[in-house]
């Protein structure tokens, strides 16, 4: 593990519990931009706190998902307290480690918040503290639930996040009435990470554009709002020609009264082009297509090319159905989280990872069309002039970025 030293608002957040001034103050709040180094300092301050606070008591350590605690928290802490002289001891299987340490031992449960039957998980449990990571994207039920379970006399809640939309419940109910919860907030920007380089904060500037970029690198709690896809342009975007491409694949979003938008994609020297592309609009003609039509389409625009997997909406039972029987294509489901898939989407915008044929016109047509729901009590694209946006999400979320998995880089010093 490699050794860096601590910003001032780092070492706060790890020694905040043993302040004369926060005595009284029952949790602490960190949000703000990506690779700020709010994690870290958190998950070390949080356990520094139950050891030296605690003996033999029971803790909880919250991620979306288990896999995504254990990975972005668990394992590098582990390391961590090993180097520091701790004596950990883990039961991968059942979700939780033991730590021993000063003479104190207490136990750490590890859970997932990634829907609302997650709150079940954690009910009747009894916790001397919760650390809750990137708590956004946890159900309110969940995290309620895991409060309600904090019945230890001087426990501690412990929460991170990048920001989201100003309407979310986070927002409302914590951030906005810190006094109220008595709770310490803290505001991160990249530059609070010391560890970072000026190229690697550059490189993250490049990677988010619109929305994203105001809340993952400003840190701001930002409405969305507009086009969703501001970074659009066609002088960068658009092209006349199609280099040589060594892979293809067409990605789906069908429709039977919703039109069905199917576009082929072919990958060359890193870039992935939407080569040609197919629209039915059923209102339009004035006639729906049957599976088997639609199908005849999706040959005609594959023509002889080797294509390697159709991405379709993995709610189109029928249609993936029918792709099946004829034996020739595999199918595979579309990831269809839209607001991650609009993130990744923006993100291959600002970076020219995608390219479009000047001939796709209905794609080109909802760029300009396809907007935030301002209505919404949160972040919503509006339902209409979405289905070639649709079919480029799937193809994005699952195959331009579906085998990246996350990763997390640690440096961290003694304080």
């Amino acid at each position: 593990m490699m050794f860096d030293r601590f910003s001032q608002k780092q070492k706060l957040v790890c020694r905040w519990w043993m302040l004369p001034q926060y005595q009284h103050q029952d949790a602490i709040i960190c949000d703000g931009a990506v690779r700020s180094g709010k994690t870290l300092a958190m998950s070390l301050g949080f356990l520094f706190w139950a050891m030296l606070r605690f003996h033999r008591s029971s803790f909880a350590v919250c991620g979306k998902t288990i896999t995504a605690a254990e990975r972005n928290l668990i394992r590098p802490l582990i390391f961590i307290l090993e180097d520091a002289g701790f004596q950990v001891k883990q039961y991968a299987s059942r979700h939780y480690f033991d730590v021993t340490a000063c003479g104190h031992s207490n136990r750490f449960y590890i859970f997932g918040g990634k829907d609302e039957s997650s709150a079940a998980m954690i009910q009747g449990m009894t916790l001397s503290g919760v650390l809750f990571d990137e708590v956004v994207l946890m159900p309110r039920s969940f995290v309620e639930q895991a409060l309600a379970r904090c019945s230890v006399k001087n426990a501690k809640i412990w929460f991170n996040c990048n920001p989201e939309n100003p309407y979310h419940w986070f927002y409302r109910e914590w951030i906005q009435k810190t006094e109220e919860k008595h709770a310490v907030y803290l505001h991160f920007t990249m530059d609070d990470n010391p560890s970072l380089s000026p190229a690697v904060k550059e490189r993250y500037q490049r990677l988010y554009a619109g929305v994203f970029y105001d809340r993952f690198i400003l840190g701001k709690w930002t409405v969305s709002e507009g086009v969703v896809y501001p970074m659009f342009d066609k002088s960068r975007h658009v092209v006349r020609t199609i280099p040589p491409c060594s892979k293809y694949v067409i990605s789906c979003d069908y429709g039977t009264v919703n039109p069905t938008s199917m576009g082929l994609w072919g990958e060359s020297d890193g870039i992935w082009y939407r080569i040609k592309e197919y629209y039915y609009d059923s209102r339009r003609e004035g006639i729906q297509r049957t599976d088997e039509e639609h199908y005849t389409a999706l040959e005609l625009l594959a023509g002889s090319l080797s294509i390697d997997s159709i991405i379709v909406d993995p709610s189109a039972a029928s249609f993936i159905a029918c792709i099946h029987a004829h034996r020739k294509f595999k199918v595979i489901k579309a990831k269809n989280d839209v607001i991650s898939g609009i993130r990744l989407v923006s993100n291959a915008l600002h970076q020219e990872q995608i390219k479009f044929h000047i001939s796709c016109d209905d794609l080109l047509r909802e760029f300009t069309q396809y907007c935030w729901n301002i209505n919404s009590a949160g972040d919503a694209p509006r339902k209409e002039y979405d289905h070639a946006m649709d079919d480029m999400r799937y193809f994005v979320s699952t195959v331009l970025y579906g085998r990246q998995d996350d990763f997390i880089a640690l440096s961290i010093s003694r304080m």
